[in-house]
């Protein structure tokens, strides 16, 4: 698998087939690399999330812009399963790396090629990022206080949904290759429609009902009782009493057996349009009690609820320890740091990670007497600066 991609998109997608066993080669350029090397927080002269981000990869410095460096590029997609990529339109054309040349190449290669707009249509060419994607394709006008400001998630979510349906149209189309014999495909991912994707009825509730889902703060609009609610120390407890019996045991956990037996709440569309009530009642019991009280309550009358959580609170849990989500690495100077763990799990072939994010070019040569270059062939790139 080869990776023509920078910053979050197509990197995390490589990643996470990665850490199922995937020979993700990253190619990269000879200017400084990808980018993400120098985003957010810096051990030394590198970012905490360039080593999680692509770990378990191979990194091939290479120019690209010179013709030598495609040729490098084309003999490495020759015999490749899949090609990852997240440049605007038309830059691997640009390159005589587009789909056309690689397809006659090699008729089983797979083409994920992730953009802002996807590869057709008016908005094509134009420049997209994960936080116009959120933008447009829905999901800020529906983040936030109900009367505030659109709202970012805290974290780069357009680009992460990107990266999961990437790796879904990458495995569609290996089971197609491998399973079928039909050939390799083109995976066209948009920023936008991977944030459109989870936009649940909205379409169809606008269609027939004119209705437009708004911020709802930490409500879920049309199911009731299901919010935010504030403890005595502070604190705040999301709980969800979606289901009719969840209702009656919330109901009777916080001492409101009268709203438990109300024969108009003994179904949601019941409880919606008495919501207000029911989250007052709600909110005068967590707010009586320390959070861990509440829990612990809720726990026992076995309704779903949890505490909202900080990094802090993840890193000191419990069940993230035991299902190895907070591992161990090691950085090049021998600082130890943990990193997340491995999702999905799998019982018989679980992800790992071998190793944290190559430095440019640390697997050139390796790489390149794999395709079939000699050592003096190698050599001599590098001399010409085609290679690092």
């Amino acid at each position: 698998m080869v990776e023509l991609g920078t910053l979050i998109a197509a990197p995390f997608a490589t990643r996470m087939l990665a850490d199922f066993g995937a020979d993700v080669i990253k190619v990269e350029s000879l200017n400084g690399g990808d980018p993400l090397r120098n985003w957010r927080m810096m051990h030394g002269d590198t970012s905490l999330w360039w080593y999680l981000q692509s770990r378990n990869k191979k990194s091939l410095g290479v120019d690209l812009k010179s013709a030598e460096g495609q040729e490098v590029v084309r003999r490495l997609l020759r015999d490749a399963d899949v090609l990852v990529e997240n440049f605007r339109p038309g830059t691997l054309e640009r390159w005589g790396l587009g789909w056309d040349e690689l397809h006659a190449a090699n008729p089983n290669l797979t083409m994920v090629r992730i953009s802002g707009y996807g590869q057709t249509g008016p908005y094509a060419q134009r420049p997209g990022f994960g936080s116009v994607a959120e933008a447009i394709g829905g999901i800020r006008h529906t983040t936030g206080e109900k009367h505030g400001v659109p709202a970012r998630t805290g974290i780069s979510l357009g680009d992460s949904l990107a990266s999961l349906h990437a790796v879904i149209g990458a495995l569609l189309s290996i089971v197609n290759v491998k399973c079928q014999g039909r050939p390799g495909q083109i995976v066209d991912v948009a920023l936008y429609e991977s944030v459109f994707n989870l936009m649940e009825s909205s379409v169809p509730e606008y269609d027939l009902f004119n209705h437009v889902r708004e911020r709802s703060s930490g409500a879920l609009p049309g199911i009731c009782p299901s919010n935010t609610y504030s403890s005595k120390d502070g604190r705040f407890i999301v709980i969800a009493g979606n289901g009719d019996s969840i209702y009656r045991r919330l109901m009777n956990a916080i001492g409101r057996a009268d709203l438990a037996t109300h024969p108009a709440y003994q179904n949601n569309a019941g409880r919606v349009a008495a919501c207000d009530e029911i989250d007052g009642a709600i909110e005068a019991w967590t707010s009586s009690l320390e959070l861990n009280e509440a829990l612990a309550r809720l726990e026992a009358a076995e309704v779903p609820a949890s505490p909202i959580y900080s990094v802090k609170d993840i890193m000191e849990d419990p069940h993230y320890q035991a299902r190895d989500m907070l591992l161990d690495g090691v950085l090049p100077d021998g600082t130890k740091v943990k990193f997340p763990g491995v999702v999905p799990k799998l019982n018989d072939t679980p992800g790992s990670v071998e190793w944290l994010g190559p430095k440019i070019g640390e697997h050139t040569g390796e790489v390149l007497a794999g395709i079939g270059y000699d050592a003096g062939e190698i050599e001599t790139l590098k001399a010409r600066g085609v290679i690092q």
